[in-house]
């Protein structure tokens, strides 16, 4: 068998993952029948079936099936073998992408950029904004800041420092409900919720608090909008202590109530920290945040 067409493994994998030919051509921004010819074209070259039509969608036949896995190692070495390209180039120059929570993004890295920018103007920073894991082994991210360990063996990991997070509630509310100071005087009065799940609810009671859906007066699954809400009055949240203390109009509460740690990392890709302009940012972002 002849080598594999890398645009037609792309097509192959793109058509496994999508289920749909439009959907898989639209991801890689070609036309459907284009790449509907590069599906056929490989299933030529290998003489297999790997799809069958169902309605609008492509299903993987037991052949597709087996192949795929050994597809995706293929696909996983030529991204590799990009990073590896990307990571020699040694020009202090570029985008490079940091994702974060949205609180972190919205509140740490701003002052960092800055300094970052003044003394590199060549590098750009793309900050993306998300409480979902960037994977950077597929350059969602270059770097990432997280408050869990990654165990990809592939990542580069530094922990920073152990973060504290405690609870707050605006002024004008502690004027009007009192100081709570302990789980007891939580009971009864207004909480800001970040899911409507029970998860937050399920980690208040975990950490002392007898909470109840009925304390909550709002939700807000985004820790900036949730900050708001506190901020704006509506009960009791929760954010890192080092935000909380640049935040003016804002008191915290429930003091005998034990603060919540939670590390801080550092992370990228192994090879993306041989490139100069990754490694600029890295060190930059871990003195910052340390």
């Amino acid at each position: 068998m002849n080598q594999l067409d890398w645009n037609q493994l792309k097509a192959f994998l793109e058509t496994a993952d999508t289920g749909s030919l439009s959907a898989a051509a639209r991801k890689l921004g070609l036309t459907q029948p284009t790449l509907s010819r590069q599906v056929a074209a490989i299933e030529r070259q290998m003489g297999v079936t790997l799809f069958e039509r169902v309605g609008k969608s492509m299903s993987l036949t037991p052949t597709g099936l087996e192949l795929l896995e050994h597809a995706r190692a293929m696909g996983a070495a030529a991204e590799a073998l990009s990073l590896a390209a990307t990571g020699r180039s040694q020009a202090v120059g570029g985008v490079v992408s940091v994702s974060a929570t949205d609180a972190v993004a919205a509140h740490l890295l701003p002052p960092m950029v800055r300094r970052l920018r003044e003394q590199e103007p060549g590098i750009a920073i793309e900050v993306i904004a998300s409480n979902a894991l960037s994977d950077l082994l597929r350059r969602e991210a270059d770097i990432a800041i997280r408050h869990v360990k990654p165990e990809q063996p592939d990542l580069i990991a530094r922990l920073i420092r152990e973060a504290s997070a405690s609870f707050y509630a605006s002024e004008d509310w502690v004027r009007i409900h009192g100081h709570p100071r302990n789980a007891d005087d939580a009971a009864h009065l207004a909480f800001v919720g970040a899911d409507r799940s029970g998860q937050y609810l399920s980690y208040l009671r975990q950490h002392g608090l007898p909470l109840s859906e009925a304390n909550f007066s709002c939700y807000a699954e985004h820790s900036v909008a949730s900050w708001s809400l506190v901020r704006q009055g509506m009960g009791i949240g929760a954010m890192m202590d080092e935000i909380a203390r640049e935040t003016p109009g804002v008191v915290r509460v429930l003091d005998d109530v034990p603060r919540v740690h939670f590390p801080i990392w550092l992370v990228s890709h192994r090879e993306l920290r041989t490139s100069r302009r990754i490694r600029v940012v890295f060190e930059a972002l871990a003195q910052g945040l340390a």
